[in-house]
């Protein structure tokens, strides 16, 4: 009975906290194994994977590392935290039958898994019976840790991407050289070989060499930090230091759970090979890894991103009509060879909000004079949010009504020299509020409703619509999501065929600069399976559809709630598309409405180190990064100074965005029912009239700006109307069009151009001019 008796408690120990965590936890997404309050519906596998999959997993594997890494402490840890992973990987694979992401997600429940484990192998280490300690024999370390090692570039799968990864980091990934491999592989060797040795001596048979693997891949992740806080600009007013070692200490310990068998039966076959052959085979596995290294880096160009085809940094030519932007390597273009710079705000006013009080709306009227207003402030784009709610009421049919009001402001949009943005607009999934009576789990409150999808793509399957921290954490919504990314009842291909429709009635119109396919997507209740994979998957089946109608503009895709919430995320599996006119578009909310600024925390990622972490992820795609909301600081006394830092950076990353928002309505659910409805255009909810608008807000957002260039914009700087401006083109293009705001005509200095003249606008000046090679552009004082 001794002999089983701590891997009885040690399950016993995991059954309860699973049980425990269940029943305290609010959400269902802190949990080892949550539960929402949704009833597992019966549209497929997934809702029972959690149950029938990740906590049997769980139990045996914490029995059998129980049974065999149960006398040391320490080595029980490191077999509970292996346990965690692999169920969660189990779990993850049964949903989505994928095995390479299915593995790599398995490191997102790190801050599960270890907390789990150290509860856990304590309770087996103080009621599991006496230790029998003993060491065992085992074979030289070298071989196995190098087959190991050599399986990282080769089964590289998703791990090692994401913002955490600077260049200079080593990552075990062909694209980014054999310099790279080769001392990431490395790395995975020496650390694996080190503890190899001594794990095994504690832990017999194949165990002890999968924990070591297990182990190794943490020590790496350790050690990838440390470089990229060299090589990131190390501590910087900002968490992201630590937040990137969380990512890469996650991966190296997913990687180690999910190939670290490699090792342990490494192990056990070289002590089957006499000692005469061990020193050849040794030699035969290093050099198989220095060739292998140079052969994936040649096969593979550097900078090609992981899952995408070789060609992803350039849009093949004649992706879009004349007339049409499109998505060029790093930028969006005109298709004539400028660079074009969209740069505008965000207009809700044809959103469908939920009304949280009778009698004061919840948006106001769009008219023509908005389009004139933003376009007299010098902007060239507007991310026009549109509702799937209002837009198909009725299921398989476009509202005419709403329909026709898209296309007049389309039309208006047009009328004064402004692109469009449509934006599919979610908040909170959809316009439901808490239900009266409803009983929220403590730690949830009540909530309004938001806006987003129709009542009939909405399924909770009972869960409470309650929220925890804010709208973006509620187990409806949350289970509202998941269902989406499952498709249940068809609903996800619903929203991908009105795509297609929507883009059939706009496929001829090059106002329409590119479609938003979804707002800030809710994260469900399985990330990130849902955020990458599934998403990925959503935006690859609605980019089909919206080609398959005829329209060739650009795509805009997001990454998860997450990145605006935290700064940074995972985004979409790279190589989710081999459409390459689309653009990446996290909102760039740091400092702003992110989750560190709400409790009080030092920033999680600064206001400027968000740009290069965007700019990173955009890069794996092969995609031009653009900024579809950002701004929203409240009425804080700094932030005209935020703005400013932002509008400085932006400059500096030489990008385009919207700012949220246009008009806030007095009734507006994210307005809140103050004293005035919030926006550049004010609302005085006292008169239900105009009060001053924030031209505090409005002489930095409408800086001097080059709305398209020639070539490249490489350098550009701007405050007000004095702007300092330079590029470079390989071909002539008379493309030139700077926005310089104010009634005084600009002193406008050149050099490479020709044919400069300068139009009075409303608002401001248009700076236009030819070029041929290096230019540029100072209408500084």
């Amino acid at each position: 009975m001794k002999s089983v008796r701590r891997p009885l408690v040690a399950v016993c120990a995991a059954l309860v906290l699973v049980v425990l965590q269940a029943v305290l936890d609010p959400t269902g997404l802190l949990a080892l194994a949550g539960w929402s309050g949704a009833l597992p519906s019966t549209a497929g596998v997934w809702p029972f994977a959690p149950y029938a999959v990740f906590v049997p997993v769980l139990l045996g594997m914490t029995w059998w590392t129980a049974l065999r890494a149960g006398e040391r402490y320490w080595t029980l840890v490191a077999g509970i935290v292996l346990a965690v992973l692999l169920a969660q990987a189990a779990a993850a694979l049964v949903m989505t039958w994928n095995l390479p992401v299915s593995a790599w997600a398995a490191g997102y429940v790190t801050a599960k898994a270890v907390p789990a484990a150290l509860i856990v192998a304590a309770v087996a280490r103080w009621f599991g019976g006496p230790t029998r300690r003993v060491v065992h024999r085992c074979g030289p370390p070298w071989i196995p840790a190098a087959l190991f090692a050599a399986a990282a570039p080769l089964l590289a799968g998703v791990w090692w991407t994401s913002a955490a990864y600077a260049p200079g980091v080593p990552v075990a990934r062909p694209e980014h050289g054999a310099l790279s491999v080769i001392v990431a592989v490395l790395l995975i060797a020496f650390a694996t070989a080190l503890l190899l040795n001594p794990l095994r001596r504690r832990v017999p048979g194949a165990l002890g060499g999968w924990l070591a693997a297990l182990v190794a891949g943490g020590i790496v992740g350790v050690v990838q930090a440390i470089v990229a806080f060299a090589v990131d600009g190390g501590l910087s007013g900002d968490l992201w230091p630590g937040m990137a070692a969380y990512v890469a200490v996650a991966d190296g310990l997913s990687f180690g759970a999910c190939v670290g068998w490699v090792a342990g039966v490494g192990a056990l076959v070289v002590e089957l090979i006499p000692a005469a052959g061990r020193v050849r085979v040794a030699q035969a596995t290093a050099a198989a890894i220095v060739v292998l290294a140079v052969v994936v880096a040649v096969v593979v160009p550097p900078g090609t991103s992981a899952g995408a085809p070789a060609s992803a940094a350039a849009a093949p030519a004649g992706a879009a009509p004349a007339g049409f932007l499109r998505a060029s390597g790093k930028v969006i273009t005109d298709g004539r060879g400028d660079q074009v710079l969209l740069r505008g705000v965000n207009v809700n006013q044809l959103v469908d909000f939920y009304q949280p009080k009778k009698g004061v709306a919840a948006t106001r009227p769009l008219t023509e004079a908005d389009f004139a207003g933003i376009a007299a402030n010098g902007f060239d784009v507007v991310r026009l949010n549109l509702s799937w709610s209002a837009l198909e009421p009725q299921r398989g049919t476009l509202s005419s009504s709403y329909l026709g009001a898209i296309k007049q402001a389309v039309g208006w949009a047009g009328e004064h020299g402004l692109y469009i943005v449509l934006d599919m607009h979610q908040d909170g999934w959809w316009k439901g509020a808490t239900p009266s009576g409803t009983d929220c789990r403590p730690g949830t409150d009540p909530m309004w409703g938001y806006d987003g999808a129709p009542a009939w793509a909405t399924i909770t399957d009972g869960a409470p619509r309650c929220q925890f921290t804010g709208r973006d954490i509620s187990p409806a919504g949350d289970r509202a999501f998941q269902n989406f990314y499952f498709d249940t009842d068809g609903i996800q291909s619903a929203l991908v065929a009105t795509w297609g429709k929507l883009a059939a009635e706009f496929r001829d119109e090059p106002t329409v600069a590119g479609y938003d396919l979804l707002n800030e997507p809710g994260f469900g209740e399985t990330a990130p399976v849902t955020t990458s994979y599934l998403l990925g998957r959503f935006y690859d089946r609605a980019i089909s559809a919206i080609r398959a109608a005829g329209s060739q503009q650009l795509v805009v895709v997001e990454p998860s709630i997450l990145w605006s919430g935290l700064g940074f995320d995972s985004g979409p599996t790279p190589g989710f598309t081999s459409d390459r006119n689309i653009v990446f578009s996290p909102h760039l909310y740091a400092e702003s409405i992110t989750m560190d600024r709400s409790l009080g925390l030092p920033p999680i990622v600064s206001l400027d180190r968000q740009f290069t972490l965007a700019q990173r992820v955009a890069d794996e795609y092969g995609a031009p990064l653009w900024s579809g909301e950002y701004g929203y600081w409240g009425d804080t006394a700094d932030v005209d100074a935020r703005l400013a830092r932002y509008a400085t950076a932006e400059d500096a990353n030489r990008l385009g965005s919207a700012y949220w928002v246009w008009k806030q309505a007095c009734g507006d659910p994210q307005n809140g029912i103050g004293p005035t409805g919030n926006g550049l255009m004010v609302q005085d909810c006292a008169t239900g009239g105009d009060a001053p608008p924030r031209s505090d807000l409005l002489s930095v957002l409408s800086r001097a700006y080059p709305r398209s260039a020639p070539g490249t914009v490489t350098t550009l700087t701007a405050k007000g109307a004095d702007l300092l401006l330079s590029g470079t083109t390989t071909e002539p293009s008379c493309g030139l069009e700077v926005w310089v705001p104010g009634t005084a005509k600009p002193q406008v200095h050149t050099t490479g151009l020709t044919k400069v003249a300068t139009a009075a606008m409303p608002g401001g000046w248009l700076v236009s001019g030819c070029a041929a090679g290096r230019y540029t552009v100072n209408t500084g004082s």
